[in-house]
């Protein structure tokens, strides 16, 4: 194999580390990880963190003073979860890494961005990051193509991605390409049975491919070959080792 895709650690090696946390960012680069993709959401006092699930409960359904994320200050957030990761505590964690930025932001979640401040305040911590010399580049995506088209018009200069599930590459593609979005990032079964002829498909639209979230070190070698951009793996030592087979 001569061109490998881009191998990033989902929510950091989160195989090997909580999910989400400067732990796991630092993981994936010590494995080898080309960078990492993670979760943007902002605590009730204007502090972007990251945190997959709307209420920090979600992480372990043991902790106790769990609740909403958008409810809770950082200081009550931290007291509940004290490794609970600023978006600046995590991209000081992958300066110089490829970073895929999922602004969570859904319109029915408990938290949705109704106004699109917590896309614009994370384009601006991105724009701020990518003026210094170290500053690493980005793609900033959403399962919400509404919050991505505000990205694409506020901050044109940063990379775009869409994210899809269970929806055929040959629909999502010019959709994505339609609204100006350069990355499509379907889920691995999506893009598994979009195969070689289907990505062909969507590079020839001038998008490029992010999948997630691949595990098994025969899909990973299956999706390079259809030639995707990018692997987004829980475990980014397994998935290196299989494309070097």
């Amino acid at each position: 194999m001569t061109r490998r895709p881009l191998v990033l650690g989902h929510r950091g090696a989160s195989a090997e580390a909580p999910e989400n946390t400067v732990a796991a960012f630092a993981r994936a680069r010590e494995l080898g990880a080309d960078g990492v993709e993670l979760d943007v959401r902002r605590s009730a006092d204007g502090v972007l963190v990251v945190h997959h699930d709307p209420d920090l409960s979600g992480a372990d359904p043991d902790l106790s003073g769990g609740g909403p994320i958008k409810d809770m200050t950082l200081d009550e957030l931290r007291a509940v979860r004290p490794d609970l990761a600023t978006l600046e505590d995590a991209f000081d964690a992958c300066a110089g890494l490829l970073v895929n930025a999922e602004v969570k932001c859904l319109p029915w979640e408990v938290d949705a961005d109704q106004d699109g401040s917590v896309m614009r305040a994370t384009l601006d911590m991105i724009n701020a990051r990518t003026a210094s010399a170290d500053g690493g580049s980005f793609v900033v995506s959403s399962f919400y193509l509404g919050a991505i088209d505000l990205a694409r018009a506020y901050a044109p200069a940063i990379a775009t991605g869409w994210l899809t599930h269970s929806q055929p590459a040959s629909e999502g593609a010019p959709r994505a390409a339609a609204h100006g979005h350069p990355w499509l990032n379907p889920d691995v079964r999506s893009a598994l049975e979009a195969g070689p002829a289907g990505i062909s498909a969507t590079h020839a639209l001038g998008l490029h491919v992010s999948v997630w979230t691949v595990d098994d070190p025969a899909d990973a070698r299956a999706l390079a070959a259809s030639g995707v951009d990018i692997l987004i793996t829980n475990v980014p030592d397994v998935v290196l080792a299989a494309l070097d087979e």
